[in-house]
């Protein structure tokens, strides 16, 4: 057997040193994929979110990609596969990446008025008679519109507060049940393709400031029969395992866009306006607490219904666990 000799040991350990020193460091990224649901045409998104993400790419100086998904489910899919990098999310919809697609919550919107919180609701074209007692005969004479499944406003915020606790399944309600964007129920209602359907008070300013004859007119005919409790603004999620100086220049373009008296920061206030949004506000996933208390009280409500001791068990032990997590969050 050869024996390795001292100095040949010495002279083994440098070359594996420099060859580990050889290998070229691992790329810095250089792209940003930020996901948006597409709500529209890609044409009208890219006129109202394109400033913000040049924006974006300025100050960071990384290329900044939109990825327009048709719902929700689709940008969840694709932050869990990586194809997406950080994004605007609904609570639910949020919640749903964070514990499926290692997202992680670091802002949140606010609302460009300076009110804080939205609202789901459900609205009929004025002057059709149809009234919330009308809608909850569950006769199965009407059309219904939902939400996407992952929406908090359109499908969570009503199961858990106006049909859940009545004992109330939409599907075995109405005659249909469809599943649409805010923006598509709001024109849909409007145009009499639907007698009702779910939205939000956010979806419904939006198409205030909207400076066309058929939004106005849209607008106009809306009538509102219910209203849900306050929900919390939407969250901006990253996701966890991001190089961490890509999130150091992410949240420092975020979190000072807007901000100030110059009139540099009123242009960006105003391109903030034309997506809905005031400037973001820090944030952690303590903000889907609220999502998660609706999403564990409508599992409560559901297992009451059944009679399910075993699901009604699980489900309070869930709303409690939140509970305890609300309770020891800071005060103020």
């Amino acid at each position: 057997m050869k024996r390795i000799t001292p100095v040949t040991g010495i002279v083994a350990a440098a070359l594996l040193a420099l060859a580990a020193c050889s290998k070229p460091a691992p790329e810095a990224q250089k792209t940003l994929s930020f996901s948006i649901v597409s709500t529209e045409a890609t044409q009208t998104q890219m006129q109202e979110w394109g400033p913000f993400l040049k924006d974006m790419e300025k100050a960071t100086g990384l290329t900044v990609k939109p990825f327009f998904g048709s719902n929700y489910s689709a940008l969840v899919e694709a932050m869990r596969f990586k194809q997406t990098d950080l994004g605007w999310f609904t609570n639910q919809s949020g919640l749903e990446a964070v514990r499926r697609a290692g997202g992680e919550v670091f802002a949140r919107t606010t609302h460009p008025n300076g009110h804080d919180g939205y609202q789901g609701v459900i609205i009929v074209k004025k002057g059709s008679g149809i009234t919330l007692d009308r809608l909850l005969k569950c006769d199965r004479t009407l059309d219904f519109g939902m939400g996407d499944a992952k929406s908090t406003s359109g499908t969570l915020a009503p199961n858990t507060y106006l049909f859940g606790p009545r004992g109330i399944d939409p599907v075995k309600c109405f005659k249909t049940v469809r599943s649409a964007s805010a923006e598509a129920n709001l024109f849909a209602v409007g145009n009499d393709v639907l007698p009702a359907a779910t939205d939000n008070t956010r979806s419904m300013d939006r198409l205030a400031v909207i400076d066309t004859p058929d939004a106005k007119r849209v607008m106009a005919a809306l009538q509102v029969i219910w209203t849900s409790p306050t929900i919390p603004e939407d969250p901006m999620i990253w996701r966890a395992d991001l190089d961490p100086a890509v999130k150091k220049k992410v949240a420092d373009f975020i979190f000072a866009y807007g901000v100030g008296d110059t009139d540099e920061a009123k242009r960006q206030r105003a391109i903030l306006e034309r997506i809905q949004t005031g400037a973001f506000k820090h944030a952690d996933n303590t903000h889907l607490l609220p999502v998660r208390e609706m999403e564990a009280t409508g599992e409560v409500v559901q297992a009451k219904a059944k009679g399910d001791t075993a699901a009604l068990a699980a489900a309070q032990a869930k709303l409690d666990q939140v509970k305890k997590e609300e309770a020891a969050l800071p005060k103020g």
